[in-house]
């Protein structure tokens, strides 16, 4: 099946907790702290992958973890690293942050990657936190959590050239005569449902990708028939194709099919307004298109050149063909990344924190203070004490003060609770 979306759980691996040790041998007495570092956590990473046409493979699988760190050991041995899971996509794949919405990557390049979670570092061993005050530290920190996110993701298939026109123009035959694809073609509209890829060779050492987009009638811009699914794997097409059903079997006039499907690609996106095009006057093996085909030719007369094609006998279609080989060649291959904004910076920095009146008590928001308390062993005295003299040097207990806090007040810290005490 082609799958084009879907919507998917990543999450960065936890890092290992540092370890609290001592050296505990015969002739040392007094051993030190000798406890190691946790390992960091595995990254998220997406790799895009020229052999795959479809996200099917996150359709049954849609929660993706990498691996933890190890937790750090005695004698000082620090934990290894967690290993980073890479997950395939197709190349074309666009990632979107589902809270947000706005777009995370967008891999068009065979080979890219991009970390779309990271993994947490690793905790600090005991070892870590020996000063000249405190040379026998019981303290350790555990391991930073790994960044988690829901992103959606969205195939735009890659081809250099797309064809487009209404239900039943004739678009899945030419790509079956000109290429090895394979589509299903029947005599009644929307027979294709999905988008069919073909390589067409031109010569030995010289082809390109030939798209079939589903057929596309009045009002898809807004979404009719399916309309924006079909109309998304049109935007990163080279050169379009216009397949016009000359013979007009299914009732409709070809210069107003020709018409009404520009408008729909204008009204979906001007760029592709834009884009090269040539027209395919296809069925001229039937009576009725000779009259049409001269109708046509003088109403797109100097705007648009026009192939008079068979797709059923295969008539015409050599020099379609080399015309597009011909007008590739002039065209740059580079692809650009979509511009319509700056991707998204899941890991950027914000203000270091902020606080917000909660009913009668005060919350604390920021992801400094929020990672150091997820790597705080609260139970543990020294380490309590440690993560409060970081709130005081971040300047929390002036802002809290600031804000009107008085003792007894609750102050959180996502599901931490504490009193507050000047």
């Amino acid at each position: 099946m082609f799958y084009d979306k879907a919507k998917i759980y990543v999450k960065g691996g936890d890092g290992g907790n540092g370890c609290v040790a001592f050296r505990r041998e015969k002739y040392v007495p007094d051993g030190g702290p000798w406890g190691g570092d946790g390992g960091r956590g595995g990254n998220v990473v997406f790799r895009a992958d020229e052999g795959l046409r479809t996200l099917v493979d996150f359709r049954y699988l849609s929660h993706y973890k990498a691996e933890r760190g190890q937790h750090g050991m005695g004698k000082n041995m620090h934990g290894r690293s967690g290993g980073d899971l890479v997950l395939r996509v197709p190349v074309g794949t666009q990632v979107r942050n589902e809270e947000t919405g706005r777009k995370v990557a967008d891999l068009i390049e065979n080979g890219q990657e991009v970390v779309v979670a990271r993994g947490g570092r690793g905790g600090r061993g005991n070892t870590r936190f020996v000063s000249m005050n405190n040379k026998a530290p019981k303290m350790a920190e555990k391991g930073e959590p790994g960044d988690e996110y829901w992103l959606l993701l969205e195939l735009k298939l890659l081809a250099d050239v797309g064809l487009v026109g209404f239900p039943n123009a004739g678009k899945s035959t030419i790509i079956s005569r000109v290429s090895a694809a394979r589509p299903k073609i029947a005599d009644y509209p929307f027979t294709t449902l999905v988008p069919n890829l073909g390589m067409v060779r031109v010569a030995e050492d010289h082809s390109f990708v030939m798209a079939d987009i589903p057929g596309l009638i009045e009002g898809a811009h807004s979404g009719a028939g399916l309309g924006h699914e079909f109309l998304r794997h049109t935007e990163r097409t080279r050169i379009l194709v216009h397949v016009l059903d000359m013979a007009g079997t299914e009732g409709r006039d070809p210069l107003i099919d020709f018409t009404v499907i520009n408008k729909e690609l204008e009204l979906y996106d001007p760029r592709l307004a834009a884009r090269p095009m040539i027209v395919a006057a296809n069925k001229m093996d039937l009576p009725e298109s000779a009259a049409n085909l001269e109708r046509l030719r003088q109403e797109l007369a100097g705007r648009y050149e026009i192939y008079p094609v068979s797709a059923a006998t295969g008539e015409g279609l050599d020099n379609v063909v080399h015309k597009l080989s011909a007008m590739l060649d002039a065209i740059p291959p580079d692809i650009e990344p979509d511009v319509e904004e700056e991707p998204e910076e899941l890991h950027r920095a914000g203000p270091r924190f902020s606080i917000q009146r909660d009913g009668g008590s005060f919350l604390v928001l920021g992801r400094e203070i929020e990672r150091h308390l997820a790597m705080t062993v609260v139970e543990n005295e020294e380490a309590l004490a440690r993560l409060q003299r970081i709130m005081k040097v971040m300047g929390i207990d002036h802002a809290l003060r600031q804000a009107g806090a008085k003792d007894g007040d609750t102050v959180r810290i996502k599901d931490y609770e504490f009193e507050y005490r000047e």
